[in-house]
């Protein structure tokens, strides 16, 4: 079966691109408005990107009215952002901050959703996860007769639990990450270690 997208609606392509592309890490990206809002959005449209400069994207839609979400007005303006990854304890947390809330609004607030401040200059991270990267807004792309807009940040700086290190020395992490699966989330399951390329 061959689908021409040409044919499809916009719905029915991200139905089929979400899932089939999987599974994709959640990014719970922090940031702060003007006046210090926080705001907490869940992210799955996003992926590591480069290592020199190290960078990620993540692709933001526009809220159900057509207006840009807060996500997207907060980087625009302040260039900082905290993309937190999220574990199973945050779930739950994860999921209802994906409701959309008044821009004066705080899903830390409305969905008592922890945080604490890490690195100097960038908005906070959720307290208990993982790990999180504080980045600085790189660069927008423009995709021609889209409202999906990716932009492109740079990662400054990483926190990463002492509880995932299992090893210093080479800093290897063991933790397991929640990805989204289609319309579900999902555990990645046991590790596959291929052969030895000679």
């Amino acid at each position: 079966m061959i689908v021409d997208y040409t044919d499809k609606e916009l719905t029915q392509r991200y139905q089929l691109m979400a899932q089939t592309i999987i599974p994709r890490p959640i990014a719970w990206i922090v940031t702060q408005n003007e006046e210090g809002t926080v705001n907490i959005a869940p992210f799955s449209y996003f992926m590591g990107l480069s290592s020199e400069p190290a960078t990620m994207m993540v692709s933001i839609g526009h809220k159900s009215d057509g207006s840009q979400k807060d996500t997207l007005k907060n980087i625009r303006q302040t260039k900082k952002c905290t993309i937190c990854m999220v574990d199973e304890a945050h779930l739950e947390a994860m999921h209802f901050s994906s409701k959309e809330l008044g821009e004066d609004e705080s899903e830390a607030v409305a969905f008592d959703i922890e945080t604490k401040e890490v690195v100097e200059g960038f908005p906070p991270m959720v307290t208990d996860v993982p790990s999180a990267f504080f980045c600085e807004f790189y660069q927008e792309i423009d995709l021609k007769g889209s409202t999906t807009i990716p932009l492109v940040v740079e990662i400054k700086a990483q926190f990463i639990d002492e509880k995932i290190i299992s090893d210093k020395e080479r800093i290897t992490l063991d933790y397991a990450p929640i990805a989204r699966v289609g319309k579900s989330y999902a555990l990645l399951g046991k590790n596959i270690t291929p052969p030895i390329i000679k």
